[in-house]
């Protein structure tokens, strides 16, 4: 189970970063995170007629790495862990590790 999903509200709190806010909008693999607004990286692209793309410098966001992200707890306004706690049913729910509250599903 991933502790971090697409959808999330993350806090990086690690790299140039540091700080930011932002929401998970992909997963490229098991560890890393495409986040919006964060990691972004000027891309220098060649005009191409055919597919009607114009060249020049344009920002793009890059994958980072799940170990320099934590999830924002909204409550407490902070960074916070992430902890798996099993329900009487019988599935798994993700929770704040710092209050034990459930991590609704965005």
């Amino acid at each position: 189970m991933n502790k971090i999903r697409k959808g999330d509200q993350v806090i990086v709190i690690a790299g140039r970063d540091k700080g930011k806010r932002g929401t998970v909008s992909l997963r490229k693999d098991d560890t890393h995170l495409v986040v919006d607004g964060i990691n972004l990286v000027k891309k220098h692209t060649k005009p191409n007629p055919m597919k009607g793309a114009v060249g020049g410098i344009v920002e793009k966001t890059m994958p980072i790495h799940q170990s320099n992200v934590a999830i924002f707890n909204a409550a407490t306004g902070k960074a916070d862990r992430v902890g798996i706690k099993m329900l009487a049913d019988g599935k798994r729910a993700r929770v704040f590790k710092s209050s034990g509250e459930e991590i609704k599903v965005a």
